[in-house]
């Protein structure tokens, strides 16, 4: 699984999330799943045979074979708690496990046992505001948590009947998102993009946006290989790609009970979307915002594609008939430009009709004002981050493309929010030349 960082929104119900998954309902386990099951002397217990890096290979005896997904413990770890969980039945009463963290100081022979229940996690209340691990151990130094149930890290998708897909517009502050590809409330949302474009930048200023704007329940995860200090494994993946990710991802739902709106931040590696895991993600996704590094090498920030990403919702019957068609005459105009641009480079603005320069004149323009300062950011840009409103959006890039802006200047447009930032910076501008 690469997916770097999620974002879930959960409104009306506490929903809980590990760092690989989320959990959408109660396990279907009985009393192993409401208290924290730890390994004990009349447990099944095994031998380790094998250890190749993160992957532990246990042998036990005839009969007391675990069952998938089961979490075993090491027992006399010098190391402190150890857990394994089991990922293989290689036979000859033998499991092949992954280890959930390092496996320094493991020895042939060593007793494991089994706890009879996949790995489990604190929820509730007592859980908001402190840092978990893999295997729901607290990392913040602030002492245990006294969470009163604990739920699998591993547990069915809701049924298809309680889900409740319900269309609605999640505003994020944030221009290109909000006018282009809006995000859907309860829906899954992926940010594509290579090395260095922004992912997390994104995630943060949506954490912040999101979190003033309308509350609920905010849980940020990382990568699991990440959180265990290893690399993760690139170009090469497990045949079984797509059956884990459609099975984490029918998890991310929304329900009668509850929502969850689920961003995805995705690598992509060497900025090739059609690479094994950034294509397999795309068909659980109700929105994409793909990142360019086009854009960034030209400064605009956040890099977004206005015309590679995509929202399902971005629909007249959803986000009203005045969104979009401001929506789809800013992305016309744009590919108007991408198609202009090949001409400009060899012949010049010059050879260009007067209809085409004024096309390439309010592209240029709109290019600039979908960039937009961040407040997480603000130390390294300069910039006082902006939170536009829906509204102030379409109207400023209505007044664009009518052409009222036509005399401000290209730099006016750069790191502002709405359009009265523009003829702000304007003025200041021309304040500034006349100075000289």
């Amino acid at each position: 699984m690469y997916i770097s960082r999620a974002l879930g929104f959960a409104a009306g119900a506490l929903r809980t999330q590990n760092v690989a998954s989320i959990v959408s309902r109660p396990l279907g386990v009985q009393a192993a799943v409401k208290a924290r099951t730890y390994a004990t002397d009349a447990t099944p217990a095994g031998q380790i045979r094998s250890v190749i890096g993160a992957v532990v290979d246990v042998q036990f005896e005839q009969d007391n074979l675990p069952a998938i997904l089961n979490a075993l413990e090491v027992k006399d770890h010098a190391g402190g708690r150890l857990v394994l969980e089991v990922a293989q039945h290689l036979g000859e009463n033998t499991v092949r496990t992954i280890a959930m963290d390092g496996t320094e100081g493991l020895v042939r022979g060593q007793k494991v046992v089994d706890t009879g229940a996949p790995i489990t996690i604190p929820v509730g209340k007592e859980v908001l505001g402190r840092i978990i691990n893999v295997i729901g151990e607290p990392i913040d130094e602030r002492g245990p948590i006294n969470a009163k149930t604990h739920r699998g890290i591993h547990a069915e998708a809701p049924e298809f009947v309680d889900q409740s897909p319900t269309p609605e517009i999640l505003e994020t502050g944030i221009k290109v998102v909000d006018l282009l590809a809006p995000y859907a409330r309860g829906g899954k949302i992926g940010l594509f993009g290579g090395a260095g474009v922004g992912k997390t930048v994104l995630i943060q200023e949506l954490i912040n946006n999101i979190a003033k704007a309308h509350g609920g329940y905010s849980i940020f995860c990382g990568v699991v290989s990440a959180l265990l200090g290893r690399i993760p494994s690139a170009v090469g993946y497990q045949p079984t790609l797509s059956t884990d990710m459609g099975g984490m991802q029918e998890r991310i739902t929304t329900t009668k009970n509850g929502s969850i709106t689920s961003v995805q931040a995705v690598y992509v590696p060497a900025d090739d979307l059609t690479d094994p895991a950034p294509a397999t993600t795309f068909a659980h996704l109700d929105a994409t915002t793909v990142l360019s590094r086009s854009i960034a090498e030209l400064g605009i920030y956040p890099a977004v594609d206005p015309l590679d990403s995509k929202s399902r919702i971005l629909d007249p019957r959803i986000v009203g008939a005045e969104h979009y068609k401001v929506a789809t005459d800013v992305q016309q105009i744009l590919q108007n430009y991408k198609s202009l641009q090949d001409i400009i480079a060899i012949l010049g603005m010059d050879e260009l009709s007067e209809e085409d320069k004024l096309v390439v004149e309010r592209a240029r323009k709109i290019q600039r004002f979908l960039s937009q300062p961040f407040a997480v950011a603000q130390v390294f840009t300069g910039y006082e981050g902006r939170l536009v409103k829906l509204q102030d959006t379409i109207r400023s890039f209505q007044e664009i493309l009518d052409g009222k802006h036509d005399s401000l200047p290209e730099t006016a447009f750069y790191m502002q929010g709405s359009i009265s930032d523009v003829i702000k910076r304007s003025e200041e501008l021309a304040k500034e030349m006349g100075g000289q």
